[in-house]
């Protein structure tokens, strides 16, 4: 068996069992993949449709790509992978990039409000493809990191959730990749070469700073705890509410 046989069986076997844990694909779903043109959503989108291949009930993908109208963002790298690869696709085009240089206002998020901008054309694209599910590329490492995060800085104990509602009661957002680590992915990436492209925001890794800080704690923790990310992304399926100080927590719960 060659390597990249093996990686590509165990983030498989990972997806599916995600898949069965949390139920997130059922007979009849067409989903929506999102496809940023990174790592992730490649391999979110690769792994998905060799499962539905074989999979015993029948389900479709159709890939979406949101162009947020930055400069510089080579949609057409994506959509010519797309076009040989994965046949059923969308490239989604918005002035996202004008409206945020229009509207932002001092001291609000940047990231933040190009996030909105992004959900509410996921969330009408998907909309108009008639999908019921939206499929996003976050892997083990986002909930981790996503998780110290909020412990750090906003003083909540939370992560991501694999399967949740929408904001707009309409569609199921699923994250098939949970259990699936992030060195797993950037390996399968470059095995498979996908074209990787960058999102050309101007404002790339100005405000990723905490979140590279988190990735480098998990690192440095994990050279003397190997199965640190396992034994995080399993606490945060195993919650003892009796043993945290939530006073909005009752007896019964």
């Amino acid at each position: 068996m060659t390597k990249t046989e093996k990686i590509f069986n165990r983030i498989k076997r990972q997806v599916g069992k995600a898949i069965g844990d949390f139920n997130l694909i059922e007979e009849g779903d067409r989903i929506a993949v999102g496809i940023s043109g990174g790592k992730d959503s490649y391999t979110l989108l690769d792994i998905l449709e060799a499962l539905r291949k074989k999979a015993p009930l029948k389900f479709e993908l159709i890939s979406l790509n949101i162009d947020s109208g930055f400069p510089g963002y080579h949609k057409e790298v994506i959509e010519e992978y797309l076009q040989q690869q994965h046949g059923n696709y969308v490239m989604a085009e918005t002035n996202s990039y004008q409206i945020i240089e229009e509207k932002l206002r001092p001291g609000t998020s940047y990231c933040a409000f190009c996030a909105r901008l992004r959900r509410g054309t996921l969330y009408t694209q998907a909309e108009k493809l008639d999908c019921n599910k939206i499929a996003l590329g976050h892997h083990l490492d986002d909930f981790i990191e996503t998780l110290l995060l909020n412990q750090f800085y906003s003083g909540t104990l939370a992560a991501m959730s694999a399967k949740f509602q929408a904001g707009n009661g309409k569609h199921t957002v699923i994250r098939p990749l949970v259990y699936v680590e992030e060195s797993d992915i950037q390996e399968y990436s470059h095995l498979l070469k996908f074209p990787i492209v960058n999102c050309s925001c101007p404002i790339v890794g100005v405000n990723d700073q905490k979140r590279q800080m988190m990735k480098q704690l998990v690192k440095t923790l994990a050279a003397d705890i190997p199965e640190i990310r396992n034994s995080m992304i399993s606490a945060i399926g195993n919650v003892q509410p009796h043993h945290l100080l939530d006073q909005n927590l009752t007896e019964e719960n």
